[in-house]
């Protein structure tokens, strides 16, 4: 089932970050762009700034060749840029596993991927590669895309169906478990506590909307 993630990293982990040693208060967003083998020369809008020379505002960095000037709109710059994707950083992962990015955008504070997997397991490869790298990619968000939503489904929060449907990805379910409550925070990015909750949360209220007459005679028989 196609997938979509957001991963975010922090902000000098990524070839253009270096803007924002210069101009900090700056938003940084890359056009849609289709990973393949060949360098990916893709466009991208600087927004929240006036500086004669844009360009300069970047400074060399080993992932990216070359960067220039396409347009500028008051206080928004249009830049293309030529990557170099011998260096190792989240692009040239999606590019190497072919899958696809969305949309990416950046501040002083970290960039945030949002990707597609045609399968849950792409996005596992994604992630698995950013480790063996030392990419330092934190899942914020996981959901399958689905047209209709259940009553199940309307009963969770984000967090709680999207640390079910990652759990169950990892194998938490299975017998035995091939993943524990820690491994699963450590990949998202948050405590074991907090995903001991958002499981047990997350199952009580699938329960209740998948067994709602065992749930309404508990309730009367209480």
């Amino acid at each position: 089932m196609a997938t979509e993630a957001t991963f975010t990293v922090p902000s000098d982990q990524f070839p253009l970050g270096t803007i924002f040693a210069q101009l900090p208060d700056v938003t940084v967003e890359l056009e849609r762009l289709i990973p393949s083998q060949d360098v990916v020369i893709p466009y991208f809008w600087v927004r929240g700034t006036e500086v004669d020379d844009i360009e300069e505002a970047f400074a060399a960095h080993p992932g990216v060749r070359d960067i220039q000037l396409v347009d500028s709109i008051e206080n928004e710059y249009l830049l293309r840029v030529e990557w170099s994707l011998e260096y190792d950083d989240v692009l040239s992962v999606l590019t190497e596993t072919g899958v696809p990015l969305i949309k990416v955008t950046g501040t002083n504070q970290q960039w945030t991927f949002d990707i597609r997997g045609d399968t849950r397991s792409d996005l596992a490869i994604f992630q698995s590669r950013c480790r063996e790298l030392e990419i330092p990619v934190t899942l914020t968000k996981l959901h399958a895309l689905t047209p209709v939503e259940t009553e199940t489904e309307a009963a969770l929060t984000d967090k709680q169906q999207d640390t079910l449907v990652f759990a169950h990805e990892r194998g938490y379910f299975e017998s035995p478990r091939e993943v524990t409550m820690e491994e699963l925070g450590d990949e998202l990015g948050i405590s074991q506590q907090a995903i001991a909750s958002r499981l047990r949360r997350g199952i009580k209220h699938t329960l209740e909307g998948t067994l709602p007459e065992t749930v309404e005679s508990n309730q009367e028989s209480t």
